[in-house]
């Protein structure tokens, strides 16, 4: 009851910001019960003047706190649960809040890596980036007399406790709201926030960030227009990042790189085609691809930061993605259908042929506009609104990849708005089909499924000396009977004796209620 009354006086503070912001002005009354229309109309009266254009909802989620904040990016990606509208206004949604002070973050440098800061660094600047989680701050580090500049990341202090209680506040609202409500349980509300709990579990341990940048450094070792900061592991702990710093023009300064004379429709070439080689070639890529986390160093290459979002996508789901790209890209609508059903996304109780019919309304449109009118990102979008029609469960993972594919191609066509994105895919499309799905993707193939078989023999001896043992033990009982132990015969007789004061408990309240209706009847 406590408890309950505590989420309720958190919630209803939440409600009060969102009321302020105007965010129930967006709520179309026809859609809620005569109850909660007056509800709407009270919270009206207590708008701020002045909110009725802008994106409401992010701003009373920033104003709200870190954990509201990271609620509204993760549903920015859901906009199977939110709307489509919804989700472009979470989009604008800005990671960004005042820095904790200078004396702070030392505190907690010292408590994690367990040594002065003088120690540990030659120099500390005041933060130059703060948001939910972390902030970041410039230093300097001496490594055998030779000085560089790091970047240092610092978790906000206390930043778990905080989350942990307006967590538990979005589990309380999700659980209620499923058991009143058939659409909640549909869209799944308690599973949308455990999985916003994991997430920002993991953002929470620098560690991890530290071990994406190590991963995506391996995968992207040989590419010539792409790399990342390298770690500094002696100075990282779960609370402190240490990273190379930076010295590039991040991508959202268009001045600075008109002055550097970049060749800006390169530049969107780089983007689209290092995202998509992360995401075909590596299953793994920067779910936040924003242009403040890109820069261009001195040598040309992109460099990304901030790998707290990553996205990851199977073999079977990197399959997919490629041949559905290269369907629309050679309007084979058939083989983009049939990719969706050897997937097992779409139940092979519908129709191949109708399910292609759905698809090709989509990309026939594309073949009849000019190249900088066709948008990658919004086919996905289309594509997995019509799947809905046919029974796709929502995957998670492909809605991430598809926000990521918005943002790239957002920053790509800043640079170049008649920019060709299917051409500039085409090449990095065609390489992983005829790498993976060619003749050296078959042979390897071959020899990956020899090598399971070659588990599963190597394992046969262990699973015959079982099923012998399974045999033996059969053969015993029906010999000699099946034998219980008095302990097991006891909790039998309990358990049969329960089921009989429940039956006869039914029985009663049956016959009870036969009888009220025959004597109601009577009166009639």
């Amino acid at each position: 009851m406590i408890s309950a009354l505590t989420h309720a006086a958190r919630l209803a503070r939440a409600g009060y910001v969102f009321a302020r912001e105007g965010v129930f002005g967006v709520v179309d009354p026809s859609l809620v019960p005569p109850p909660g229309q007056l509800a709407l109309r009270l919270a009206r009266l207590i708008e701020r003047p002045g909110v009725k254009s802008g994106p409401r909802v992010s701003r009373a989620l920033t104003r709200l706190g870190p954990a509201y904040l990271k609620l509204g990016q993760f549903l920015a990606t859901r906009p199977d649960v939110v709307g489509v509208a919804m989700a472009r206004d979470l989009e604008s949604l800005q990671d960004r809040l005042p820095p904790f002070s200078r004396e702070e973050a030392e505190a907690v440098i010292v408590a994690s890596l367990e040594r002065p800061v003088a120690q540990v660094f030659v120099s500390l600047g005041p933060p130059v980036a703060a948001a939910s989680i972390a902030q970041v701050h410039r230093g300097e580090v001496d490594r055998d007399g030779v000085r560089s500049q790091v970047a240092v990341k610092v978790l906000r202090p206390n930043v778990a406790a905080r989350f942990n209680r307006d967590l538990g506040d979005f589990f309380f609202v999700a659980e209620k709201a499923e058991n009143y409500s058939a659409e909640a349980r549909r869209l799944r509300l308690v599973e949308i926030i455990n999985t916003m709990s994991r997430s920002v579990a993991m953002e929470m341990d620098l560690r991890l960030e530290a071990a994406a940048l190590s991963e995506m450094a391996e995968n992207t070792a040989n590419d010539p227009d792409f790399r990342v900061p390298t770690v500094d592991w002696d100075r990282t702990t779960h609370n402190v990042l240490t990273m190379e710093w930076i010295d590039g023009i991040a991508l959202n300064d268009h001045k600075r790189l008109a002055e550097a004379n970049v060749d800006v429709a390169e530049l969107g070439r780089k983007v689209i085609q290092s995202f998509l080689r992360h995401a075909l070639r590596d299953g793994f890529f920067h779910a936040d691809m924003h242009p403040g986390n890109l820069f261009l160093d001195p040598s040309g290459r992109l460099v990304a930061v901030d790998f707290g979002i990553m996205g990851r996508l199977s073999p079977k789901e990197r399959r997919f993605l490629a041949e559905i790209l290269l369907g629309f890209i050679t309007r084979n609508y058939r083989r983009v259908a049939e990719v969706h059903f050897e997937a097992g996304y779409v139940p092979a109780h519908h129709s191949v042929e109708n399910f292609a019919q759905a698809i090709r309304a989509i990309g026939e449109p594309i073949h009849n506009r000019t190249a900088e009118d066709i948008s990658m990102a919004k086919l996905l979008t289309l594509l997995l609104e019509v799947t809905g029609l046919f029974d796709m469960r929502t995957r998670p993972e492909l809605i991430l990849l598809q926000k990521t594919m918005v943002v790239v191609e957002g920053v790509a066509r800043s640079f170049d708005p008649k920019l060709d994105i299917w051409k500039v895919a085409d090449p990095v499309v065609r390489e992983w089909i005829e790498r993976n799905l060619g003749p050296i993707g078959r042979i390897e193939g071959a020899l990956s499924g020899a090598g399971e078989l070659g588990h599963i023999f190597s394992g046969l001896p262990s699973i015959v000396s079982r099923s012998v043992l399974v045999l033996q033990q059969l053969e015993a009982m029906t010999k000699d009977g099946l034998v219980l132990s008095p302990e097991t015969i006891a909790a039998i007789g309990r358990s049969e004796r329960r089921k009989n004061r429940g039956r006869t408990i039914a029985l009663w309240i049956i016959a009870a209620t036969f009888i009220g209706v025959l004597m109601t009847m009577s009166r009639l």
